[in-house]
């Protein structure tokens, strides 16, 4: 049975590393001792290795203990045995390319749905989609693919942004951005204001947090769904 979070981001503004979703993620790998911890998102380009050290310490918070992927000689093997799985946001682009070229991807998706506890922050939780297309990052490298692990039935918008009707900002706003990749797909989209996530357990997917999530379906109007609503498709 599936067991996810996916959360728009990792960190609110003014607070520390996951510590809005403390609570969640003890519920979360409860019965985990080691969490695997996928880094190759990179945010801002920092190493594997201190990207590690910064999740890290929001893990000791909870009695758990993290380590990269990066350290394993067989990245593969490492994901088959993971007694929970973490990826941190940063760069999708960079996170996919990486994902393929490791050959992790389908083994991840295949723990995820046999159970294994996945908590996605960002471009952690973009690649939990059918596609990486609504990623709102700058394409710094070229994957293989835009195809994810599909764990769920739809895209996600991390860190989504309403329009500003007051602002004098003259570029694309985020919902005229998802209109467009609807000119070309069919895939749903489900928006992710800051602090709110997506709670998975099997074929349930229930909204959390203190904000409703933007729903986009291709050829109809955008909706709110409220927090603590089931998300149905």
């Amino acid at each position: 049975m599936k067991n996810i979070i996916i959360a728009s981001t990792s960190t609110l503004y003014g607070g520390r590393y996951l510590d809005y979703l403390e609570q969640t993620l003890k519920e979360l790998f409860k019965d985990a001792s080691e969490i695997l911890f996928i880094p190759y998102a990179r945010p801002g380009g920092i190493s594997h290795d201190t990207y590690t050290q910064i999740a890290a310490k929001a893990f000791k918070n909870i009695g758990k203990e993290l380590r990269g992927i990066h350290t394993f000689k067989n990245p593969a093997k490492a994901i088959e045995k993971a007694q929970g799985i973490f990826t941190g946001g940063g760069n999708t682009f960079l996170l996919v390319q990486q994902l393929y070229a490791q050959e992790i991807l389908a083994p991840m998706r295949q723990v995820i749905l046999d159970g294994t506890p996945y908590l996605g922050t960002s471009a952690g939780s973009n690649i939990c989609g059918v596609t990486m297309q609504n990623t709102n990052d700058m394409p710094i490298t070229y994957p293989p693919s835009f195809k994810t692990m599909g764990v769920i039935p739809f895209n996600i918008n991390a860190h989504y942004l309403d329009p500003d009707p007051g602002g004098k900002h003259m570029g694309e706003s985020r919902e005229t951005r998802i209109k467009e990749f609807h000119t070309k797909s069919t895939i749903p989209v489900v928006a992710l204001r800051e602090g709110s996530w997506l709670k998975i357990q099997g074929e349930s997917i229930q909204l959390k947090g203190k904000h409703s999530a933007r729903i986009f379906k291709q050829e109809k109007e955008a909706f709110e769904l409220e927090t603590e609503a089931l998300l149905l498709f």
